[in-house]
């Protein structure tokens, strides 16, 4: 095709009448279509060229086709080069391209348009000539328009049908991971993903749970009641404060994990860790003591429930000079053998001190209540050297045991100490004395708002319990406490319904 050149620089001294017949203003040469120059490029122009004085066009006539979502290039007058205006196209929908065609077939003479049709029907719609060419060119020789709508609709292969009650059918053991589930049901590992992304198959973490008697299921019962008001039931069952209960447990932090996930750059080398053996990780036992805090009218805290965490170690001296400490310093030795007498030594060493240091002046002799699981490792309730040194100072401090095989009812258990050991993954300590920095920063740094949650989820769970008849096969509930906390609408105790309290209340009369 041949070039066109503009002189921007020249007057434009040449003017059009248009159909009408009225002078219009100069504009560039007809056969220079939707052509504006760019004045920031040295780009060539192509120029197109078709004759618009013919009466009728025919379909194999077109050179050009405008694509319908693209911008119209208008021929402005070039009086003032910095000012180019653009006008902008749109798509028109199916309602406009059948009124646009009616109006052409109006306009029609004997099959044909006269000049300046065209151009007249797109400035009406706002699009280019071309498309209202287009629609005109779907027509037959009748006259009489086909279908002048998008040619959009259902493209390529059909869906595969998968027959979804087949998957009661096939064994848990066998759809345990994607691909042994799209070779039961005979489809392809992609298929059976995007029925997961449509939440039409749902992706379930299974963990095992703690074998419950019906002993056990009826002391969980009984122990979830006694957490209620006592005055509050059978009308207006209502959870207990719970602000004088410590719950205290044991756990294990670990150096790392065996094996971690990271994301990296593709130009990245891979990390390599290691130790003397993956099945004897660097670990260190921690008692946790933990106590609901508390919070004034404004929100601000006063206590922040937050007793201690005590890693269960001793302190020993080195026996030989090496590379890395001399002769007779103190190294930190994990206790191998966590037994009653270790964990009565820190109860009286440890925790105790901790409870009278940091417990709230105004409940100095008030009953305070350490609720413990029912590990071996645990001091009997009637202590006599724990209830001896309980007893000082003017405190009340008690030991109480949870149900058996019940974690789902002590706070630590429940939430509080896999969202402290998520966080100290995050670190890379690499002794125990780094380890145990890392642990008891976590454990410090604990937003107390998410630890008065966790109560909050301890009495929900409790309400499931009574449910679920003692048994732990439910979900633990959620009510958005966030969204609750920021609308100044949770409450810090949860009621319960009466209704529910009295089938309780007969399940264990009759059993």
């Amino acid at each position: 095709m041949n070039l066109t050149e503009i002189d921007l620089n020249a007057t434009p001294v040449d003017c059009f009448d248009d159909e009408d017949g009225e002078q219009g203003n100069p504009h560039l040469p007809i056969s220079v279509v939707n052509l504006v120059p760019d004045l920031n490029m040295s780009s060539n122009f192509e120029e197109f060229e078709f004759d618009l004085n013919n009466e009728s066009f025919e379909q194999d006539e077109v050179l050009i086709e405008v694509e319908e979502e693209a911008e119209e290039m208008t021929s402005q007058p070039i009086s003032n080069v910095g000012e180019i205006h653009v006008k902008k196209l749109r798509m028109m929908n199916n309602e406009d391209r059948k009124a646009a065609y009616n109006m052409l077939l109006q306009k029609s003479r004997n099959g044909r348009l006269p000049k300046g049709v065209t151009h007249e029907v797109a400035s009406l719609f706002s699009v280019c000539d071309s498309t209202i060419q287009r629609i005109w060119y779907r027509r037959n020789h009748n006259n009489v328009v086909v279908d002048v709508s998008h040619k959009k609709g259902n493209c390529g292969r059909k869906r595969v049908q998968v027959d979804l009650d087949k998957i009661h059918d096939i064994p848990l053991n066998q759809r345990s991971t994607l691909h042994s589930l799209a070779y039961a049901l005979k489809i392809s590992k992609a298929t059976t993903y995007k029925l997961i992304k449509s939440g039409v198959i749902r992706r379930h973490s299974n963990a095992i749970k703690l074998l419950l008697k019906e002993g056990n299921m009826k002391s969980r019962i009984e122990f979830c009641l006694s957490m209620l008001e006592p005055c509050s039931i059978p009308r207006d069952p209502i959870f207990i404060g719970m602000y004088n209960i410590i719950h205290i447990d044991e756990k294990w932090f670990y150096m790392t994990k065996r094996s971690r996930n990271y994301y990296m750059l593709v130009d990245e080398e891979d990390p390599i860790r290691s130790c003397k053996s993956k099945n004897f990780i660097d670990k260190v036992m921690f008692l946790v003591a933990l106590a609901r805090p508390r919070f004034d009218a404004q929100g601000r805290e006063l206590f922040l429930g937050k007793i201690g965490i005590f890693p269960l170690v001793t302190y020993e001296p080195a026996r030989r000079t090496s590379v890395n400490r001399v002769a007779g310093t103190l190294e930190t030795k994990p206790i191998a053998s966590v037994n009653k007498e270790v964990i009565r030594l820190f109860l009286i060493q440890k925790v105790l001190p901790a409870i009278k240091e940091k417990w709230p002046r105004e409940d100095t002799g008030c009953p305070i209540i350490i609720q413990q699981d029912n590990a071996r490792t645990h001091i009997d309730l009637d202590d006599a050297e724990f209830c001896r040194v309980a007893s000082e100072d003017g405190f009340d401090i008690r030991l109480m045991r949870q149900p058996p095989n019940s974690p789902d009812i002590n706070v630590l258990d429940l939430e509080f100490l896999s969202a402290i050991q998520s966080l100290q993954y995050k670190e890379s300590p690499k002794t125990i004395d780094e380890l145990i920095g890392v642990v008891v920063k976590t454990f410090e740094d604990y937003p107390t708002i998410k630890s008065n949650r966790i109560f909050l989820t301890l009495q929900l769970c409790m309400i499931e319990v009574m449910k679920a008849k003692g048994s732990h096969k439910y979900k633990i509930p959620h009510i958005n406490k966030d969204q609750l906390e920021r609308t100044h609408q949770l409450h810090s105790q949860i009621r319960c319904e009466s209704k529910l309290i009295e089938e309780t209340l007969s399940y264990l009369r009759s059993n």
